[in-house]
């Protein structure tokens, strides 16, 4: 795991490249390595910031060369499956390291890009080719880990966090059209950044960058992996065969991710996930496991005392965490400098202290990200089959009227029942769900009120799919990829940890794309079936039985009293008028509902507008 950056550019110098590298520090602590070719009238640089997981030593430093001496790389990530690779690809190669850098490097220069497709892990990289001068770079499957560049005229800059690229391009212009779409979602979506002409590289997809030759790079970018490519007309449905399938699968995947030459753990809450991702690591490691909660030693919601539960039952080397809401406020002033551009996700302020408490046990964790997702785990999942009723879609517009007059519990819930653009379901879905703002809402907020969030919202093919099913893969292709997954990297590298995610395995993916929607969503409402009933093998189900809570901040509460001050000094009528991109009185008249008492539900679009405008006095 580690932090790459680079340019293809006219005007960046080695000095530039020491700044972009050296801003992702934090990132890879134990080396750095740097290359630099000048050709008229360019110069391509490549930079590298080492955490070193497997194969300590200096031969894995990077930047790498392939044995012909053709190709330079740099690569962040983790490959599970480079011994495969090397054995049955590769053979007769004398390797200079035992790492897995080496052998995506040596495919390459064999294979070209046609090799990514084999890589099973989570990487983005970057790789010269100094015979042709094309720079080819990759991003893995699922989109695990970040990859985001620049390309304008003659000038491609790429890194693994917006704050390298800033760090050479000073004042980019913010991108204002992403503005709507990140109040309706409450993050940045792909392939945009808050950034003109800085751009995230989609997931599964590689690019060639090349001089033509009136002067100008030609960026040309290929898919070798999609969701929708993975979508087959026929399910798998007969719980026997699919329960053994999935626990093959989850033991390989957890197997080959214990793979580490330094001390490893996993994040055990308790709840499904991470119970299921710590039983597999128990089930196949030959030792005992350390396993991680954290323990809230003064808010409403603890659930240390069930994830010891689960870790007494696996005979895990267990430890808690103590975590305080004090200790949570006090990493709220730094939130933008680590994720970069708006980013509403409050979940981040605990992932983050979790992270920097366990790196000093451990360098890599095990999460359980994803299972939500893949086996429909959310509640958002029955919202989306009971609206598609016939009688509930005639009545939606009652509903949604009646819900306007009653408390805020209510409201929170008719908000599923305003009405919205045709065939922006999902979009709608899930911003109200997560209590956003809609796009009637968006479309009285702003000041240039015209705006299309059609790009968030497209359907699946390959087989009749379910409303359930459109949503999940809706999240898995969006709120996984540019909300949960970057909160964790960003949480965890902040502090040196790399966080592994067993579930997104993209095997695991492809099979539950393809499992039968009764086996992941029950009619009687029990979520995630299939995957408990893997669990239930090695976990009594009387330790798993409680409601979601998810690892959340009390927000609404400390909105109105300790991050009070947010909402004086990012809300007020100066901030809001100076942006010039909402109107004063319609946020003046949300704060006054919400302080008022009687809207608790909108607590989440006043943190919307404070991150916003937040980001945008930083940019202005």
């Amino acid at each position: 795991m580690c932090g790459i950056a680079g340019f293809i550019s006219p005007e960046l110098q080695q000095e530039d490249l020491y700044t972009l590298t050296r801003t992702l520090k934090h990132r890879g602590p134990d080396a750095e390595g740097f290359f630099l070719e000048e050709y008229n009238p360019l110069r391509t640089g490549l930079g590298h910031r080492r955490l070193s997981i497997i194969d300590l030593s200096e031969a894995a430093n990077q930047p790498m060369y392939s044995h012909c001496g053709r190709y330079v790389m740099v690569f962040n990530g983790e490959i599970y499956n480079y011994s495969d690779i090397k054995q049955q690809k590769l053979p007769g190669v004398n390797w200079r390291s035992s790492g897995d850098s080496e052998v995506i490097l040596e495919a390459f220069a064999r294979f070209g890009a046609a090799s990514f497709a084999w890589l099973n892990g989570m990487f983005a990289l970057a790789i010269w080719d100094k015979q042709t001068q094309v720079l080819t770079v990759a991003r893995d499957h699922i989109g695990i880990k970040p990859f985001y560049y620049y390309l304008k005229g003659a000038e491609f800059i790429f890194s693994s966090e917006l704050k390298g690229i800033c760090s050479v391009k000073k004042q980019l212009p913010v991108n204002y059209s992403v503005i709507p779409a990140f109040l309706h979602v409450g993050y940045i979506p792909h392939p945009y950044t808050a950034y003109l002409d800085v751009h995230k590289l989609p997931a599964g997809s590689f690019a060639e960058i090349s001089l033509d030759a009136k002067g100008q790079l030609q960026y040309r970018e290929t898919s070798f992996w999609k969701i929708g490519d993975h979508i087959e007309q026929e399910v798998l449905s007969d719980e026997s065969a699919a329960k053994k399938q999935l626990d093959e699968l989850l033991t390989d995947a957890v197997a080959r991710q214990l793979v580490s030459d330094v001390p490893i753990g996993t994040f055990l809450s308790g709840g499904t996930d991470s119970s299921i991702v710590t039983a597999m690591a128990c089930k196949v490691a030959g030792r005992k496991i350390n396993t991680y909660s954290i323990a809230v030693t003064d808010g409403k919601v603890n659930e240390a005392p069930y994830a010891a539960a689960v870790a007494r039952h696996l005979h895990t080397n267990h430890h808690e965490l103590p975590i305080s809401q004090k200790d949570m406020l006090e990493m709220v002033p730094g939130f933008m400098q680590v994720y970069d551009e708006p980013f509403t996700d409050s979940s981040a302020f605990p992932t983050m202290l979790v992270s920097k408490l366990a790196r000093q046990h451990v360098t890599v964790t095990l999460s359980g990200d994803g299972g939500d997702e893949l086996f429909c785990g959310y509640g958002s999942y029955q919202w989306a089959r009971r609206m598609q009723h016939p009688l509930l879609k005639l009545a939606s517009p009652l509903i949604f009227a009646g819900t306007r007059l009653l408390n805020s519990r209510f409201q929170r819930a008719g908000g599923m029942f305003e009405s919205y653009p045709k065939g922006h379901f999902n979009s709608h879905l899930f911003s109200q769900s997560q209590y956003f703002f809609s796009e009637k809402e968006i479309g009285k907020l702003l000041h240039s009120p015209a705006f299309d969030l059609s790009s968030l919202n497209y359907t699946f093919g390959g087989r009749s799919l379910n409303a359930a099913e459109q949503m999940s893969f809706w999240d898995l292709e969006n709120y996984l990829k540019d909300d949960l997954l970057v909160k964790v990297d960003r949480a965890s590298m902040q502090y040196g940890l790399e966080t592994r995610v067993p579930l997104l395995d993209y095997r695991v993916v492809e099979f539950a794309l393809n499992l039968g929607s009764s086996l992941k969503l029950q009619r009687g409402g029990t979520a995630k079936y299939l995957l408990k009933q893997v669990l239930y093998d090695y976990v009594p189900p009387s330790l798993l039985d409680r409601p979601k809570w998810g690892f959340s901040i009390p927000l609404g509460k400390w909105l109105k009293t300790d991050l009070k001050w947010m909402i004086d000094q990012y809300c007020n009528k100066a901030m809001v008028e100076k942006a010039g991109v909402v109107k004063y009185e319609a946020v003046r008249e949300l704060v006054r509902r919400y302080q008022g008492g009687k809207a608790d539900h909108l607590y989440n679009k006043i943190w919307t507008l404070i991150v916003l405008h937040w980001f945008l006095h930083e940019h202005q």
